[in-house]
C-alpha cells in the first residue's frame, strides 16, 4: 500500500521546464570552459581571460536564444526519446553555426582582434561536448528514474509475439506504464531471419525456445500478441499453445481502433474466449438478401432474444419497409426499440408488439394489420433441463406456437416462413429438442399442401456464444465469484457459433430456400467444455485448480455428451454457400401431422406431462430420453413391443 502511494505521489510529478533550461545553461557554461581548456591543452596561463569573458557571454546569449526558439527544454526527461535527442542536436548545431558565422563575419569586417571572435576550433569542441552532455544527462535521468520507480512496482514478465513495428510499439507502451514494472523478456517471431537477433537490446526467440526458456520457469508470465491484422486461425493457434500451459495471452486492438495511429496500454486486452471460438468472416450474398428484403414487411418473433434481436439488427441494413417485433419480454423489447431508434432507416417503419406466440387471436390481428412478407420465427423455450421439468410449456410454445404462426403465414400469403431450429432436434434426448423437431416436421408438411404459396424453411445450428443461458456467461459469473466452475461431464462437447454468424446464415438460407428445406450450418469443430472452462480461467489471469476449481456435476436431465447436426437417417446436399448444407429429411404428410397436432392439443388441455411426452415419442421414434424421468416411457415402449412380438 505504501509503495502504491509512493508511486502515485511521485510518478505524476515532473521537473520544471525552467529548471531543465537552467541545467542546460549550466552545461553550456561548463562545456565552453572545458572546450577552451582542451584547446590550450589545459595550459590555463595561455587563456586570455579578458577575451574569454566576452566569448563566454557571446556564446551563452546565442545558446539561450536558440534553446528558447527550439523549446528543447520542454520535453519530459523521464520520457526522453530519439526525437528529443534529434531536437537537441538541431538546437546545439544551430547555436554553434550562428556563433561560427557571426564570428567569421566580425573577423572579416573588424579584423582579427575583435573581442567577439570565437575560434572555430573551440566552437567545434564545444559542439560535441555540449551535445553529448545534454543528451546523455537526459537518458541517464530517464534510466535512473525507471530503475528507481521499478523497485516499487510489481514485476510482470512479458513475451511479445511479433518482432515488427507493432511489437516495438507494444514494448515502448508497456515499459512506460507507471503502475506495473513490465519486464520484456524477449520477442517471439516466426521469421527465421529475426531469430537470435536483438531489438533495442532485447533478444528475438523462436516459439519453441521461448516455451522452453520461460514458460515453465517464470511465474505470472504474460504473452502479448503484437501482430497487425492477425487472422482468427493464427490467433487461435498461438493462444492455444500458451493457454494450455496456463499462460495469460493478451492482444493489441485492431489498427483501425488505434487513436491517432497509436494505442494506449489500456487498449491491450486479454484474448476473449469468443475470439478463440469464432471463425473467419462469412462471405454473404448481400445483393440477393437485399433483393429479397428491400421494401418488404418482415415479422420477427422472439425479437428481444439473443438470436431474434440480432436478426433484427441485420435486417435493418437491407431497408425493409416495415419490421414487426414480437416478444413477451416488455423490457427486452423496450431496450431493442431504444437501440434501433437511432439507426433505423427513415423509410423503415418499426412496429413493436408485446405478444404471446400461442395467442392466435392476437397474432391474427397483427398479421391482418401489417401483412408481413417474411416471418422469422425465433421465439422458443430452449433451456434443456428447465423444459425437461416443464414439458407442458415446451409443447405449448415450441409446437403449438409454431403451428399458429405457420398457419397464419399460410393464410395471409407470407412469402417465406423461416423457423430457427436447433441441433438438439437431431436424435433428440430431451423434451426441448423433441418439441423443436416436432415443429420442424409440421412446418415441412405444409409445403406439400395445395393452395399454400408460403415457402416453409427451417435452419439448424448449435450453441451460440453469449446467448442468455449459454455456458460462457455462466462460466464468467462462476469465475468472478471465485469458483468453482461447474462442468457436467469431463467428456462433454458442444458446437459453437457466434450470434452474428448464426444470424447471417439464417438470412442467407432464407434467400436461397425454395420451400421444404432444413438448412444445416457448418459449425466447425466441436469443443470440449472442460477445455473451454480451463481456457476461460487462464484468460482471467487465474490458474486452474490452484485459484479456481473445476467441479463435475453430472449430466443434467435430458442432456447428452455429443450434439449432432444430422439424424442417423439424414444426409446432406451442398448449396452455393460453403457453410450451409441442406439436410435430406423425411418430411411427413400434412394429413399425418394435422392429426398428430390435434391429439397434442387435446393432451395439452388435459395437462398430463407423461401423456404429452409419450405422444411426441410416438411421432418421433428416434426420441430416446437420456438422464431423464421420461426414460421410463422408453422402457415401457420397449416392453410393449416385446410383448406384441411374443404374441
Amino acid at each position: 500500500m505504501t509503495q502504491s502511494l509512493f508511486i502515485r505521489r511521485y510518478s505524476n510529478r515532473f521537473l520544471s521546464r525552467w529548471l531543465v533550461l537552467a541545467i542546460d545553461l549550466l552545461i553550456v557554461m561548463f562545456s565552453f570552459s572545458l572546450s577552451s581548456l582542451l584547446r590550450m591543452n589545459f595550459h590555463y596561463g595561455e587563456i586570455d581571460l579578458y577575451s574569454f569573458q566576452f566569448h563566454f557571454v557571446f556564446l551563452f546569449v546565442i545558446r539561450l536564444s536558440v534553446f528558447l526558439w527550439f523549446k528543447s527544454y520542454t520535453g519530459i526527461i523521464r520520457h526522453t526519446s530519439i526525437e528529443d535527442a534529434v531536437l537537441i542536436l538541431k538546437a546545439v548545431f544551430t547555436g554553434t553555426a550562428i556563433a561560427g558565422l557571426f564570428s567569421l563575419s566580425l573577423r572579416y569586417y573588424s579584423g582579427i582582434n575583435t573581442l567577439l571572435y570565437v575560434p572555430l576550433s573551440i566552437l567545434a569542441i564545444d559542439f560535441f561536448i555540449c551535445l553529448f552532455l545534454m543528451v546523455s544527462l537526459r537518458f541517464f535521468v530517464k534510466s535512473f528514474y525507471e530503475s528507481f520507480i521499478n523497485e516499487f512496482k510489481p514485476a510482470v514478465g512479458v513475451l511479445i509475439y511479433g518482432a515488427g513495428y507493432s511489437g516495438m510499439l507494444t514494448k515502448n507502451v508497456i515499459q512506460n506504464d507507471r503502475g506495473v514494472n513490465y519486464q520484456v523478456l524477449g520477442f517471439i517471431d516466426d521469421n527465421a531471419a529475426k531469430i537470435d537477433k536483438t531489438i533495442e537490446g532485447i533478444r528475438v526467440f523462436s516459439l519453441s525456445e521461448a516455451m522452453e526458456k520461460f514458460v515453465d520457469h517464470y511465474d505470472g508470465l504474460q504473452v502479448i500478441m503484437a501482430i497487425n491484422n492477425i487472422g482468427l486461425q493464427a490467433k487461435r493457434k498461438i493462444s492455444d499453445v500458451f493457454l494450455d500451459r496456463g499462460v495469460v495471452v493478451k492482444i493489441l486492438p485492431p489498427v483501425d481502433k488505434w487513436v491517432n495511429g497509436e494505442f494506449a496500454l489500456n487498449q491491450i486486452h486479454n484474448v476473449k474466449i469468443e475470439d478463440l471460438l469464432g471463425r473467419e468472416e462469412i462471405q454473404m450474398n448481400n445483393k440477393q438478401i437485399s433483393q429479397e428484403i428491400n421494401s418488404k414487411s418482415v415479422l420477427v418473433t422472439g425479437a428481444a432474444g439473443s438470436i431474434g434481436s440480432e436478426i433484427v439488427r441485420q435486417l435493418v441494413a437491407y431497408f425493409p419497409a416495415k419490421i414487426i417485433l414480437i416478444d413477451q419480454s416488455e423490457s427486452g423489447l423496450f431496450d431493442l426499440e431504444y437501440e434501433l431508434s437511432s439507426v433505423i432507416p427513415v423509410n423503415t417503419e418499426l412496429v413493436v408488439k408485446v405478444a404471446d406466440v400461442t395467442d392466435k387471436n392476437r397474432l391474427s390481428v397483427i398479421f391482418k394489420a401489417h401483412k408481413p412478407a417474411f416471418v422469422f420465427h425465433a421465439a422458443a423455450y430452449k433451456h434443456v433441463p428447465l423444459m425437461e421439468k416443464n414439458p407442458y410449456e415446451a409443447v405449448k410454445v415450441n409446437i403449438l406456437g409454431t403451428q399458429i404462426l405457420a398457419d397464419l403465414s399460410a393464410e395471409h400469403g407470407v412469402e417465406k416462413f423461416v423457423m430457427v431450429s436447433t441441433d438438439k432436434a437431431v436424435n433428440p434426448t430431451n423434451v426441448m429438442g423433441a418439441t423443436k423437431r416436432f415443429a420442424e416436421m409440421y412446418t415441412q408438411s405444409l409445403n406439400d399442401v395445395a393452395g399454400i404459396r408460403t415457402k416453409f424453411i427451417a435452419t439448424r445450428f448449435g450453441n451460440v456464444l453469449g446467448s442468455s443461458g449459454s455456458v460462457i456467461p455462466l462460466f464468467k459469473k462462476q469465475i468472478e465469484r471465485g469458483g468453482p466452475v461447474t462442468v457436467t461431464h469431463p467428456e462433454i462437447t458442444r458446437y459453437f457459433m457466434t450470434i452474428p454468424e448464426a444470424c447471417e446464415l439464417v438470412l442467407e438460407a432464407a434467400t436461397m430456400g425454395e420451400g421444404g428445406e432444413v438448412f444445416v450450418f457448418d459449425m466447425g469443430e466441436s469443443v470440449k467444455i472442460v477445455n473451454l472452462a480451463k481456457k476461460m480461467i487462464t484468460l482471467s489471469g487465474l490458474r486452474v485448480e490452484r485459484d479456481i476449481e473445476i467441479k463435475y456435476t453430472g449430466l443434467r436431465p435430458g442432456e447428452k455428451l455429443y450434439e449432432e447436426l444430422l439424424n442417423t437417417d439424414e444426409n446432406t446436399l451442398p448449396t452455393h454457400h460453403p457453410k450451409i448444407l441442406i439436410a435430406k429429411v423425411n418430411a411427413p404428410s400434412y394429413a399425418f401431422m394435422e392429426t398428430q397436432m390435434q391429439e397434442i392439443c387435446q393432451l395439452l388441455s388435459a395437462g398430463d406431462n407423461n401423456n404429452l411426452v409419450s405422444k411426441i415419442k410416438e411421432v418421433i421414434p428416434e426420441y430416446i430420453s437420456n438422464n431423464s424421468v421420461f426414460e421410463k416411457l422408453d422402457l415401457k415402449s420397449v416392453s410393449m413391443k416385446r410383448s406384441q412380438s411374443a404374441k
